[in-house]
């Protein structure tokens, strides 16, 4: 699989071979039958996933995605997940601009809205997983952070998301809700930039999601967001209505949803139900 290069990947050209298994059937000799049962079978085979299925796929889900990806193509000999990941909002905007892309995997139902508003995406949008919030802090807790109030305290250096960031407008309705003013140090592209800052040294703290720190370095630890003020982030997927490769596309999202992806999921911090 292609790996995901940092938070942004250029789109390779996307080079899409589709194999339709055709009905294997012939007439017996001297007024035989056809073979009803080949007929049948071959019949209802699906199409043969061939080819790149480029997929967008929101920064946060990267490390899952990546083994998602594997094992698709472990499924798939003959296709190659191709991972662009960023922010969601960037995402769709390339969508928009005419990047050639089979999937769209986004953070938040605002930037899918975004997609679908122009006609772009080509099936039902499906909840693949859901998200909690959680404060990143250094390891160890230095400063004693354990709540929203305390990123509001001027000598925390605090970055957030972007407010267009679905991190970013999750963490500042969840502030609003607890009723706490911050004045971050810096907003950040999408949520792993975020994080960076805390694993760096760079800031004391960051509003993620809990996902975000099941794959975090030693460097980083949690303090989870209170369930009265915290709010659910729910991830979606679709197939892209101009695809270059419309069955792998569907095959993607729909391994996705399978079990073993959904136990991949949750394995890398994901909560929640897919499919809805």
């Amino acid at each position: 699989m292609s790996r995901p290069r940092g938070t942004h990947v250029r789109l390779s050209a996307v080079l899409a071979g589709v194999v339709l298994v055709a009905a294997a059937c012939g007439p017996g000799g001297g007024g035989g039958v056809a073979d009803g049962p080949s007929q049948s079978a071959a019949a209802s085979a699906a199409p043969t996933v061939t080819g790149d299925v480029v997929v967008q796929a929101a920064a946060s889900s990267t490390d899952a995605f990546v083994e998602i990806g594997d094992a698709f193509e472990a499924a798939h000999p003959g296709a190659s997940v191709v991972l662009n990941v960023a922010g969601s909002q960037s995402l769709a905007t390339q969508i928009l601009d005419g990047a050639p892309a089979d999937v769209f995997a986004s953070a938040d139902d605002a930037q899918m809205a975004r997609v679908a508003a122009e006609g772009l995406v080509g099936s039902t949008p499906r909840v693949f997983a859901t998200n909690e919030l959680a404060i990143a802090v250094a390891a160890g807790n230095p400063l004693g952070i354990t709540a929203l109030e305390d990123l509001a305290d001027p000598d925390v250096v605090l970055v957030l998301a972007a407010p267009e960031v679905p991190a970013g407008a999750y963490a500042a309705r969840a502030l609003d809700v607890a009723g706490v003013a911050v004045t971050p140090a810096s907003l950040e592209l999408d949520v792993r930039a975020a994080l960076s800052k805390v694993e760096l040294g760079e800031a004391d703290a960051a509003i993620v999601y809990a996902s975000d720190l099941v794959t975090a370095g030693d460097a980083v630890e949690g303090i989870p967001v209170p369930a009265d003020v915290d709010v659910v982030a729910e991830h979606l997927i679709a197939v892209l209505a101009e695809a270059p490769n419309p069955d792998g596309a569907a095959a993607f999202v729909d391994h996705v949803l399978d079990p073993a992806s959904q136990a991949t999921l949750e394995r890398h911090g994901f909560t929640g139900g897919a499919g809805r």
